[in-house]
């Protein structure tokens, strides 16, 4: 029975390449981005209708705005979520021709 080495990953070295910092400027970019709008958004609906009546308005018969907003944020979080889900199966992608490069380099 033979045990197989461990492979020793020199996380410095994947830190300091260029294409590691440039996917982790634009992870971060896309990420705060994203967590700005919902937050923006999700808070927005508690202080729409607190301090004001817009939200107070009748839309659709007896319907009023606060509800369309609030079925909007449902709406808004899946659209989110997948769309991160698909930029993270991107960055995915990156990360693995990043590991790509850092084995030739270590060869």
């Amino acid at each position: 029975m033979t045990i197989a080495k461990e492979k020793v990953i020199d996380y410095e070295k994947i830190a300091n390449l260029e294409s590691f910092n440039k996917l982790v400027k634009r992870k971060n970019s896309f990420l705060f981005t994203l967590t700005f709008m919902f937050l923006a958004i999700y808070i927005s609906l508690p202080i729409l209708t607190s301090f004001t009546t817009i939200l107070h308005q009748k839309a659709i018969g007896e319907i009023t705005w606060v509800w369309l907003y609030a079925a909007g944020i449902f709406a808004m979080t899946i659209i989110l979520a997948t769309i991160y889900v698909k930029k993270a199966a991107s960055f995915d992608k990156e990360v693995s021709a990043i590991l790509a490069e850092y084995e030739a380099m270590t060869k």
